[in-house]
Formats: structure tokens, C-alpha cells, sequence
């Protein structure tokens, strides 16, 4: 178990990842992509859910009509730990591929 970020600590690496929301209760990171289409979003989906994989780390997703959303937290931590806002910065990365 990680530990869990917190005060300006977190502050610090969401900075890192400033596409990113904090969840109000501070727990939590989502964000939000747009697509052209279905299928492109899909794809964006499926490569989220292989790096997911690897990482052995495994986001929220929704996804429909042109859209995804990906929210990240550490369940077994409690709340956001420095796995979060490494993944989500490699989900940054496939998105700007997209």
C-alpha cells in the first residue's frame, strides 16, 4: 500500500497534470477527452485499458458517442498516491497520440 498524497504535496504533482480535477473531497482525479467519433473513442479506451494493464493500476472509465472519461484513486490507499498521477500523466501521453 502507497502512501496517499495530501496538503502541498498533492497540490505539487497535480500540478503536474493540470488537465486533471481534483475530486472535491481530494480522493480523486478525473478527466475528461472528446472525439470525433465512436471509434475513436473506443480506441483511446482500449490503449488506456493496455496501459492500465501493464501498470497494474486500473482507472474508472466511461466512455460513449465521442467522449471518455478516465477517474483515478487508489483504493487500497484511501485516496490519491504518486501511482495516480503517474498513470494519468502516461494517459496524457496517449491522448496527445490520439
Amino acid at each position: 500500500m502507497a502512501d496517499t498524497l495530501k496538503g502541498e504535496e498533492l497540490r505539487e504533482h497535480t500540478n503536474r497534470i493540470p488537465d486533471w480535477e481534483l475530486s472535491d473531497d481530494e480522493v480523486g482525479i478525473s478527466r475528461s477527452f472528446a472525439f470525433n467519433d465512436f471509434a475513436g473513442a473506443l480506441a483511446f479506451v482500449n490503449r488506456v485499458g493496455e496501459l492500465a494493464e501493464q501498470h497494474n493500476h486500473h482507472p474508472d472509465i466511461a466512455f460513449g458517442w465521442g467522449r471518455a472519461e478516465v477517474s483515478l484513486t487508489s483504493h487500497d490507499s484511501g485516496g490519491l498516491t504518486e501511482r495516480d498521477i503517474e498513470l494519468a500523466a502516461k494517459v496524457d501521453q496517449i491522448e496527445e497520440r490520439s
